[in-house]
């Protein structure tokens, strides 16, 4: 109890406001409710993770170690119509991956089944479930409507005996699949329709990923739910809206399968992120299709995908922060998802210099086959990363963008008569181009000041314009993928027909990209600046030693800006 003290004593004492969740958990605490906080993620293994999960994933995580109590997960796998190991494997890995610790607490609904077939039987001796032979059908034209009552089944009145019976059939595999269901016996006339008989268990014969043929009969997941959590001694369930409709049920279940001390249901509002595909079935249309290559490519907003795209846990979870926690629905944006991955990186990563579209610069004074190596830092706003020693030669490439032969006013970069700084390197002067047979330039001829040196102290003639380059007879060429939305969000979401509007330029794949040598030794997760160009990590996936696949996390450019 010393423990749970400390732990409210020193919640209170800290300045910022509290959300409404915490404020329940605490008075819980406090009124000594429980005397240990127990949280849960409780993932059905049908797909992978997205943005949205990850809300809760941190929510519930972040309330156990806030209060110093313990944080289960749990796989929801009551349907073993669409779970896969596939999916287990993969919600274990993005939930290690944003930091929730369940440390030795991992647990399968599917354990509890042994659990959740006594707690059924219990409710038919308690006189509270019925087996009940009518059709899917028939029993969604019974339940009624939002401003009309239910019709009451007329298998309803049948003796405990015979729904014993009849529910030991069901689970010895003598009924077929639809042909009977156990439902709980509560109130056809209830305002609430979750409440009006709802099925409790149904007919599948269906292998189990975890318990194989073991089982023929599976709990309905508004049944089964509540009994993992009571199982667990979970005691805030923390869930989002769409169940605050089901809390009755919820708390009908743990009060009649009489379980002691029961855990208290708390909704929060989603996560919503504007104009993304999160629906499993979107998903896996654009990935049967082609369109993206697979659940993590890196323009899908699953957890897996924005890992691989190169986003952190710490940008994740500033961004649910900045979301907030509360009951109200609201759509947050990608700028603000983008704003926090740049807040995260930008004192992190090495900054760099890449070409992306390249075109050959050669200076024409500076001493042929000399190699020099200048001291560049590796950022400029945090001195503890150092800084590198870059390879400069008489041929360079720059951005194609960097120079112009006929340039507009306040065009401070290179163009012919024009000086300007090369990074970390010299001032160079334009002397001259040249261009191919289709009119393209693709050379520019300059010339170099040796007493311009940076870093050498030279104090006079001052250039408006600096540019990146990279050396190229060191340069490593590599490739870049240049990510954008899926969606394309000027129209919007959904087309008149309902398929999804989508964006043809979200992936642009460059080929001919140029970077400083020790990049090409970049490992598959590595994260780096490239000047002008934005944040990149090394791709997971297509990357091989030696010839790194770099994705644009996100550009240097924002739109966000935080509320004052």
């Amino acid at each position: 109890m010393e423990e749970i003290t400390t732990a409210v004593t020193e919640a209170a004492e800290e300045p910022v406001s509290k959300h409404f969740i915490e404020l329940a958990i605490e008075k819980d605490l406090a009124e000594g409710v429980y005397d240990h906080v127990t949280t849960r993620f409780p993932p059905e293994p049908n797909g992978y993770l997205h943005i949205g999960h990850a809300k809760s994933i941190i929510l519930n995580s972040t309330m156990a170690e806030q209060y110093h109590g313990t944080f289960n997960l749990r796989f929801d796998d009551t349907n073993p119509t669409k779970e896969k190991i596939e999916f287990v494997e993969s919600i274990k890995e993005d939930v290690a991956w944003l930091g929730a610790d369940w440390e030795d607490r991992l647990y399968f609904a599917s354990s509890y089944f042994e659990e959740m077939y006594e707690k059924a039987l219990l409710l038919i001796r308690k006189g509270k479930a019925y087996v009940c032979d009518l059709t899917a059908d028939e029993i969604r034209e019974y339940r009624g409507t939002l401003t009309e009552p239910g019709k009451e089944s007329p298998y309803r009145n049948r003796s405990v005996e015979e729904n014993l019976a009849l529910f030991e059939a069901m689970k010895n595999g003598e009924c077929e699949d639809g042909s009977r269901v156990l439902r709980a016996k509560i109130d056809m006339a209830s305002p609430n329709i979750n409440m009006r008989d709802p099925i409790i268990y149904r007919v599948a014969h269906m292998t189990h990923h975890n318990t194989g043929d073991a089982w023929c009969i599976y709990p309905m997941y508004d049944f089964a739910h509540p009994i993992e959590d009571a199982i667990e001694h979970v005691t805030h369930s923390l869930c989002t809206l769409e169940f605050e409709d089901h809390r009755p049920l919820y708390d009908w279940v743990v009060r009649e399968c009489e379980y002691e001390n029961p855990p208290r249901q708390i909704e929060f509002a989603k996560l919503y992120l504007k104009n993304v595909v999160t629906g499993k079935r979107y998903i896996k249309r654009l990935v049967e299709d082609g369109i993206v290559d697979g659940w993590d490519d890196p323009r899908l907003v699953s957890i897996s995908g924005l890992r691989r795209r190169g986003y952190t846990p710490e940008a994740i979870r500033m961004f649910v922060k900045l979301s907030g926690i509360s009951k109200a629905q609201s759509t947050s944006e990608m700028p603000m998802l983008e704003y926090c991955i740049r807040e995260d990186l930008k004192m992190k990563v090495k900054r760099q210099m890449a070409i992306l579209d390249p075109v050959k610069l050669v200076i024409d004074n500076y001493p042929e086959g000399q190699i020099e190596w200048l001291d560049a830092p590796n950022n400029m706003e945090n001195e503890a990363l150092g800084s590198r020693q870059i390879p400069f030669g008489r041929e360079l490439y720059i951005e194609r963008e960097d120079f112009m032969e006929e340039p507009p006013k306040k065009y401070f970069r290179l163009f012919p008569g024009n000086e300007v700084r090369l990074m970390n390197a010299y001032f160079v002067r334009c002397t001259g181009f040249e261009k191919d047979e289709e009119g393209k330039i693709s050379v520019i001829h300059c010339t170099y000041d040796p007493e311009t040196k940076s870093g050498s102290g030279f104090t006079g003639r001052k250039v408006k314009g600096t540019i990146h380059w990279v050396a190229a007879d060191t340069a490593k060429k590599v490739t870049v993928r240049l990510y954008e939305n899926i969606i394309d969000e000027e129209k919007g979401m959904f087309a008149e027909d309902g398929t999804l509007n989508l964006n043809p330029n979200s992936l642009v794949t460059l080929t001919e990209c140029y970077v400083e040598p020790e990049l090409g030794e970049a490992q598959p997760g590595d994260r780096f600046q490239f000047v002008r160009n934005g944040f990149f990590c090394v791709d997971t996936k297509d990357s091989r030693p030696g010839e790194p696949v770099f994705n644009r996390i996100v550009s240097l450019k924002s739109s966000f800006r935080l509320p004052k």
